[in-house]
């Protein structure tokens, strides 16, 4: 039987802490939602002031890139350079950038979305969280 890493409480809390930290300092309201290798959700939040749209947005971001194993915005661009089709991808629906898959060890761990601002910023913020993690 194979063994792999697995994201605990604890750890789910560290990423969290950094990046609604990264978010309140460049005073950016998003939702941050972390999820599992298979896009359970583990974790969301919605800072004061977020578009409640945004608690929908940030977990299919971070399910997104988890069930996929790579950012969200792969997904984006291939749509946007032509391939529309890629739309009905199954149990995908947070196609757009800000959802970071996190890999330890050749293995998904989980991945954290974020929306609310820029998507290049909701991107920012997700790998602040992840950082805090894996470094």
């Amino acid at each position: 039987m194979l063994s792999k890493p697995v994201l605990s409480l604890v750890d789910v809390k560290k990423i969290a802490a950094a990046a609604e930290a990264e978010a309140v300092a460049n005073n950016w309201a998003v939702a941050i939602a972390i999820v599992d290798d298979g896009g359970h959700l583990l974790w969301l939040q919605r800072l004061d002031g977020t578009a409640p749209i945004s608690a929908d947005i940030a977990p299919a971001k971070a399910r997104t890139a988890a069930l996929g194993r790579r950012e969200s915005k792969i997904y984006e661009d291939m749509i946007n350079n032509g391939r529309a089709s890629f739309i009905t991808a199954p149990k995908l629906e947070g196609m757009l950038e800000g959802g970071v898959p996190m890999m330890v060890d050749g293995h998904c761990v989980g991945a954290v979305g974020v929306s609310g601002v820029k998507s290049s910023e909701d991107a920012q913020i997700a790998k602040a969280g992840i950082a805090a993690l894996l470094g």
